[in-house]
C-alpha cells in the first residue's frame, strides 16, 4: 500500500480501497462510475493497463512524488544500527563508496551526518549509555524480573551472554534486553561464572529483583549457584539434613578463612527445559535404541543410510538436483545443536515413498533401504513426535512463561504413553523408555515436577489453570498452595486494607478469588485485571522463561 501511494507517478488517479494478501484494490477517478480495479502490491502494470486502454484520449500529467526529507540524527541512528547489527567494522563508515551512498539520502540540515570513525565511535558509545540508562529506567519500574546466562567459545574464545525477561505488567506482553557480552578469560571455573553473573545484575540494580536465572544443565553452571544460593535455601536445606537434637561444630578458623562466603549471593536457579529434554532425546534415547538386540543393528543402519543422503544432497550439487527430481523436494539436513531438527530430517524422510527412496539411493551410489528398516524409521518417527512437538514449544517466544512447562510435560508424557499399542518388537519399549528418563531428569535433577514455584506459574496462566492436572489430590494441593499464595500476595494497599481486623476475611476472600478465577472462561492473560491478587502471583512465577535465550543482535538495533 505505500508503494503504491509514494512510489507511481499516476497514483493520484486512483484512490486506495483495501487490500487482501498481496493484491490491493482501488477505484479509478477518471472512471464515471468509480470502477474498482485490481493490482498487486508490487506492480502497477494492470492500472497502467486500464489508463492505456480506457483513458487513452486523456492527457495524462505525471505527479512527481514529494521527497521526504530526514534530519542527520536519523541517518546517524540508522547508520549505527545497521554497523551493529550487521556486525561491520567501525571503517565502514570511511568508506568513500559508503559516504556516496549517503549523500543521495536528502538530510533538512547542513550537518555532516557521518565523519570519521572516531567520530562515529563515540557516538556509539553514547547510544550503549543512553541505552544502559533507559533500560535501568525501565527495570526500576518492574518488580520482578528473570534472566539467562550462557557461555560459548568461538575462534578460542570465551563470552558470556545474559539477557533479561519480564512480563508487562499492563498489557502482559513478554519483553526482554540484552545485558551482557563479555569475554570470559581463563576456565570456566564456577567461582568466575558466579563472579560474572553478579557483576551484571549489580550494573543494571537487579540483585534483589530477579525471580530466577536460567541456564543450561553445564556443571560449571549448576556448582556454582548450588554454592553461591540465597541464604534462606542454605538454611533450610541444613535443617532438613539435621535432626532436632543433632548438635553441630564449625571450625570458626576455616569458616572465617573463607574467601567467597558473604560476598555476594546469587538468585534462584533453573535449568533449561529444552536443554534437558535434548539430552533426553539425543543421550538416553540413542542409549536404549543402541543396548536393546532388537532394535540396534537396525537402528545403526537406518541412520547411517540417511546420514549418507544428507551428506551427498548438501554437499553435491549435482545430487541436489537428482533429488528434486526424484521426490519433487527437497531433504532436510539436521543440525549439530539442535536434536528437533534432526527428528524434522528423518520424518521428511519416512513420508518419502520407499520406492522413490531406493531410487534415489541406488543413483547416489547408497545402500537401499530395506522395508524392514523404513518400517522402523515411521515407529520412531511417530513415538518421537510428541518429544519433538514439546522442544519447539519450549523454545518458541508464544508460550515463554515458565508455568508451559509442567503441562507441556504432563501432555508429552501422556502422548507418548498413549502411542505404545501397535508397535513392533524394535521399538514397543521405547515409549516408556522416554516417559522414565523424562521424569528422572525433571523429578530428580532439575526438581521441577512437585517445584510449588511451577505449579502456582501453571495454575496462573488462564490456558492451563489446574486443567492438565488428571489427580484430583494433586488438584486440591495446587488449589491450597494458591490460597495461601493469595493471602500472602494482597492487592494494592488501601485505607480498606489497613483497617482489616479479622484474619477470616482474608481467608474466605483469597479462597473466593481462587474459585472464581478456577471457574472463569477466559483464556487469555488480561482476564487477571480481574483478579488482582493472582495477578500479582502470576507475574512473579512466570517472569522466568523455561528455557535459556540466545544472546540476539537484534535486541540491540531497538535501542537505537
Amino acid at each position: 500500500r505505500e508503494k503504491y501511494r509514494t512510489s507511481w507517478k499516476y497514483k493520484h488517479y486512483f484512490e486506495f480501497c483495501d487490500r487482501k494478501n498481496k493484491n490491493i484494490t482501488v477505484k479509478c477517478k477518471l472512471c464515471a462510475n468509480s470502477k474498482e480495479l485490481s493490482t498487486a502490491v508490487n506492480s502497477t502494470s494492470n492500472l497502467l493497463k486500464h489508463l492505456n486502454r480506457v483513458h487513452s484520449t486523456t492527457k495524462l500529467v505525471t505527479k512527481e512524488d514529494n521527497v521526504t526529507h530526514v534530519t542527520s540524527g536519523q541517518v546517524k541512528r540508522a547508520v549505527a544500527a545497521y554497523v551493529v547489527e550487521e556486525m561491520l567494522p567501525l571503517s565502514t563508515v570511511e568508506s568513500q563508496s559508503f559516504r556516496d551512498l549517503l549523500t543521495m539520502i536528502p538530510v533538512t540540515d547542513s550537518s555532516v551526518p557521518l565523519q570519521d570513525r572516531k567520530t562515529f565511535a563515540r557516538y556509539l558509545d553514547k547510544c550503549y549509555a543512553d541505552m544502559e540508562y533507559e533500560l535501568k529506567k525501565t527495570f526500576e519500574r518492574l518488580e520482578y524480573v528473570s534472566t539467562t546466562a550462557d557461555i560459548w567459545t568461538c575462534n578460542n574464545k570465551s563470552f558470556l551472554g545474559m539477557t533479561a525477561h519480564w512480563i508487562n505488567p499492563v498489557n502482559f506482553s513478554r519483553e526482554k534486553a540484552a545485558l551482557a557480552c563479555k569475554r570470559i578469560k581463563g576456565r570456566h571455573k564456577y567461582d568466575v561464572i558466579a563472579s560474572e553473573i553478579e557483576q551484571v545484575h549489580s550494573a543494571f540494580g537487579l540483585s534483589f529483583k530477579i525471580t530466577a536465572t536460567v541456564t543450561d544443565n553445564g556443571s560449571n553452571f549448576l556448582k556454582a549457584f548450588r554454592m553461591y544460593k540465597p541464604a534462606e535455601d542454605t538454611e533450610s536445606d541444613s535443617e532438613d539434613e539435621l535432626d532436632d537434637d543433632e548438635v553441630t561444630f564449625t571450625d570458626v578458623g576455616q569458616a572465617l578463612s573463607s574467601e567467597s562466603d558473604g560476598q555476594f549471593t546469587l538468585p534462584p536457579h533453573l535449568s533449561c527445559a529444552s536443554h534437558t529434554l535434548n539430552l533426553v532425546s539425543r543421550n538416553d534415547v540413542e542409549k536404549w535404541l543402541t543396548t536393546k538386540s532388537e532394535s540396534k543393528t537396525i537402528y545403526r543402519s537406518v541412520i547411517g543410510k540417511c546420514s549418507g543422503l544428507w551428506t551427498k544432497a548438501s554437499r553435491s550439487r549435482v545430487a541436489s538436483e537428482l533429488v528434486e527430481d526424484v521426490i519433487k523436494g527437497k531433504l532436510v539436513v539436521p543440525t549439530a545443536t539442535r536434536w528437533n531438527s534432526f527428528h524434522d530430517a528423518l520424518s521428511r524422510i519416512s513420508q518419502i515413498a520407499l520406492t522413490d527412496l531406493n531410487t534415489l539411493c541406488n543413483q547416489m551410489g547408497i545402500k537401499c533401504i530395506t522395508e524392514k528398516e523404513y518400517h522402523f524409521l515411521k515407529e520412531y518417527c511417530a513415538i518421537l513426535k510428541p518429544l519433538s512437538t514439546a522442544l519447539d514449544i519450549l523454545q518458541g517466544e508464544d508460550h515463554y512463561y515458565y508455568g508451559t512447562i509442567l503441562p507441556t510435560l504432563e501432555v508429552l508424557m501422556s502422548k507418548t504413553l498413549a502411542l505404545q499399542s501397535g508397535l513392533s518388537a524394535m521399538t514397543s519399549g521405547l515409549p516408556d523408555a522416554i516417559v522414565k528418563y523424562a521424569m528422572f531428569f525433571f523429578c530428580c535433577c532439575c526438581s521441577v515436577l512437585d517445584s510449588k514455584d511451577a505449579l502456582l506459574a501453571a495454575a496462573t496462566l488462564p490456558r492451563f489453570k489446574i486443567r492438565w492436572i488428571k489427580d484430583e489430590e494433586r488438584r486440591n494441593h495446587v488449589k491450597s498452595l494458591l490460597t495461601v499464595e493469595c493471602q500472602q500476595k494482597p492487592s494494592n494497599s488501601n485505607d480498606n486494607d489497613f483497617f482489616v481486623f479479622e484474619d477470616e476475611d482474608v481467608c474466605y476472600s483469597s479462597e473466593t478469588q481462587v474459585m472464581e478465577y478456577l471457574k472463569s472462561s477466559g483464556l487469555e492473560l488480561d482476564i487477571l485485571n480481574k483478579f488482582p491478587n493472582i495477578k500479582v502471583i502470576s507475574l512473579k512465577y512466570n517472569t522466568a522463561t523455561p528455557s535459556s535465550a540466545d544472546f540476539l543482535a537484534s535486541d540491540l538495533r531497538n535501542f537505537f
